[in-house]
């Protein structure tokens, strides 16, 4: 049995190695690490491989985490480097290098990032289960094997759910596991946001009630990935989790590993915040465009009220003073379908 981690990074190596100095302490056997590159411009590709030579050394923090990284993680550590195309025929059959790092050649957003994980672990014969993780999170030495041990016990399950705990605070929920979703405003809750952490959680209850895993932190078994497919790349940002969850359907059950503890630099990656004003243009123009979508794709009954609901975004951007947001989602909500065609590119370069 192996299980392959998956992290995708994009201009954030300090946080990408941080996160590998974490990784290779788990208390788990035979697992592999895939650093998908999506297209980062800061040298993230040369600066791993240095950390994993050993000619780069990564100084811990003396925050509230310090203490999972206390001694360095054991280098040198071989691996492997591929470019996309290589990386989705299986590299080379006789490498088991525990560290492959691939070099995806553009920013193909999170599902694209990870597909080119998964597509090759898809080829290579020992591929039993996939850890897709943020690159900007610390995880418990037990976190993988956790995860393990409730897809074992719940054989009809597909994907698994960790605990979310802020990073800077560690005490604060970010997730228990998943979240709820409501379909007539396009939004979703996080179970357990902003609650304490007590070193416990409902897990029956929480799989009651989760309508999807928090994507920076879940792992799918290979049944469920080959018979439901990739993540869909329609997405780029938000919204790709629960895809994959209706996807799946009365298929495969979700469920959720309490004593996988993961902390996540919250809005590391793309400026998210649940404080409007502190929202990036990145975050603001995906979950927009992304709640429509998404509402169309799956519930079209529902796209009146999703779009009276982002009035009221708009709304709170024109209170903000924000008015390159407010340009940008009146485009979205009276050009429909063309506007979500606007590659990220396009975006506004300042939060």
């Amino acid at each position: 049995m192996s299980v392959y981690v998956v992290l995708v990074n994009y201009n954030g190596w300090g946080d990408t190695i941080e996160c590998l100095e974490t990784l290779f302490r788990s208390r788990a056997p035979s697992f592999r690490v895939l650093v998908c590159d999506n297209g980062s411009t800061d040298g993230s590709l040369e600066r791993i491989a240095a950390w994993a030579e050993r000619r780069l050394d990564f100084l811990p923090s003396n925050g509230p985490l310090k203490r999972l990284l206390h001694a360095s993680a054991e280098r040198p550590l071989s691996f492997a480097r591929y470019t996309k195309e290589e990386a989705e025929a299986g590299g080379d059959a006789a490498e088991r290098a525990p560290l492959v790092l691939i070099e995806c050649g553009a920013n193909l957003g999170f599902a694209g990032g990870n597909n080119v994980g998964l597509s090759y672990a898809l080829v290579r014969a020992d591929f039993d289960y996939a850890w897709l993780l943020n690159n900007d999170t610390a995880v418990e030495p037990d976190a993988l094997g956790a995860m393990l041990c409730r897809l074992k016990e719940a054989p009809g399950a597909g994907l698994c759910a960790s605990t979310l705990l802020e990073y800077g605070r560690p005490e604060r929920i970010q997730a228990l596991g998943g979240g709820w979703y409501c379909k007539w405003l396009g939004l979703a809750w996080h179970l357990g946001r902003l609650g304490r952490w007590r070193g416990e959680a409902d897990r029956d209850g929480v799989e009651r009630r989760m309508h999807y895993p928090v994507g920076a932190s879940m792992m799918a078994s290979r049944r469920f990935v080959e018979e439901i497919g990739l993540l869909s790349e329609d997405y780029f940002l938000y919204f790709e989790e629960l895809d994959w969850v209706l996807r799946a359907a009365g298929r495969f059950a979700l469920v959720y590993a309490p004593r996988s503890v993961v902390y996540h630099k919250v809005g590391a990656s793309v400026g998210t915040s649940s404080n409007p004003g502190k929202k990036s243009a990145v975050c603001d123009y995906w979950n927009a465009r992304n709640r429509i979508f998404f509402t169309r794709r799956w519930f079209p009954e529902a796209l009146p009220t999703v779009y009276l609901a982002l009035v009221g975004t708009i709304m709170t951007r024109i209170l903000l003073g924000r008015w390159d947001r407010v340009t940008m989602l009146l485009r979205l909500l009276t050009q429909g379908a063309s506007a979500c065609a606007v590659h990220p590119d396009a975006l506004p370069k300042k939060a």
